[in-house]
């Protein structure tokens, strides 16, 4: 089995440093232009390619609109919501990279047609697409904190529906003990991060028990902010299971499948000393690459800017979900 490490949220890849010669001839070079009166006309290009960046982040922003009424139990959170633009660029996506920048190359996901097959042992098998999605089971906005097992957080607005709606619609048989969750997958479009050496096992799949998918607080996600939900962050449907490290929330699903053995997820098959299939939020289980005991919140301001926080035992949700696991 080849190890994937997992760079943590504030390293820099060796090919993105600089090399040291070429900073100090990059310096000469611009000293000797503006001596020229020529250096002055870079600081506008510099200003234009940063701008058309965020131009085309807020681009990807920029979607229909979803009516939600938002449910008073999940309305207040103690700490502020992530600004969008922040959340927008900020994201983990392995089918399009290992690296957080990855919300530009997201934008090759195909999301229309979409289709969703719900299988496995049911009594009412369905195939879903987007509009029957929103027909049939009435969507609700919930502000939840997201927590990723590389130890930063959000506060992030979803707009979905319940999972357990799901669970009635299709009636699983007394045999279903777990359901997976399938993430779509094309070699040519979701072909993963460079950098891995040898196979990774796509697709990305993801399980839980089934009383966990019963519980209120998990989600399917098809909206944030207002609007669909945008393809950095998992269009057009994604699972939220905000008890849990961010991994377990499988993106772009296209098959849940209920299931009696448990089933292999993509974390927990690669480094499973590391990612644990059950992957609750638990400050005193520290990874073994670094301490769970608190983590960076990303909070509002000028740029990417972080605030330590406590972690919280179920990332705060313990008195929904710690009957599960007693």
């Amino acid at each position: 089995m080849t190890l994937i490490r997992v760079p943590q949220s504030w390293e820099i890849s060796e090919n993105q440093i600089t090399p040291p010669e070429a900073y100090f001839n990059r310096r000469r070079f611009l000293k000797s232009l503006i001596g020229a009166g020529i250096g002055a006309s870079l600081i506008p290009l510099n200003a234009c390619q940063k701008s058309s960046s965020e131009t085309a982040l807020a681009n990807s922003l920029k979607l229909p609109k979803l009516t939600a009424k938002t449910n008073p139990a999940f309305s207040q959170v103690d700490r502020p919501i992530t600004e969008e633009m922040l959340a927008g660029k900020y994201n983990n996506f392995y089918e399009f990279g290992g690296t957080k920048n990855i919300w530009l190359k997201a934008q090759n996901l195909p999301t229309d047609p979409w289709k969703i097959e719900v299988t496995g042992l049911v009594k009412n098998p369905q195939t879903y697409d987007l509009d029957d999605l929103k027909k049939k089971f009435t969507l609700e906005e919930r502000i939840y904190r997201f927590r990723c097992v590389e130890a930063w957080s959000m506060v992030l607005p979803w707009i979905g529906f319940p999972m357990k709606k799901l669970i009635e619609a299709v009636e699983p048989t007394n045999d279903a003990k777990f359901v997976r969750f399938t993430s779509f997958y094309d070699p040519e479009i979701t072909a993963g991060p460079s950098f891995h050496l040898g196979s990774l096992p796509w697709p990305y799949q993801e399980g839980l028990r089934i009383e966990e998918m019963a519980n209120d607080l998990a989600f399917f996600a098809l909206g944030l902010y207002g609007h669909d939900l945008p393809k950095q962050h998992g269009a057009p449907v994604r699972m939220v299971i905000p008890w849990k490290y961010g991994f377990k929330g499988a993106k772009s699903i296209v098959k849940v499948e209920f299931v009696q053995q448990k089933p292999a997820t993509y974390w927990n098959t690669l480094v499973p000393n590391e990612y644990g299939f059950e992957a609750n939020v638990n400050p005193n289980k520290p990874h073994p690459r670094w301490s769970q005991a608190t983590e960076k919140f990303i909070s509002v301001g000028p740029g990417l800017s972080w605030e330590i926080k406590e972690t919280l035992p179920f990332n705060g949700y313990g008195e929904y979900v710690k009957d599960l696991y007693s």
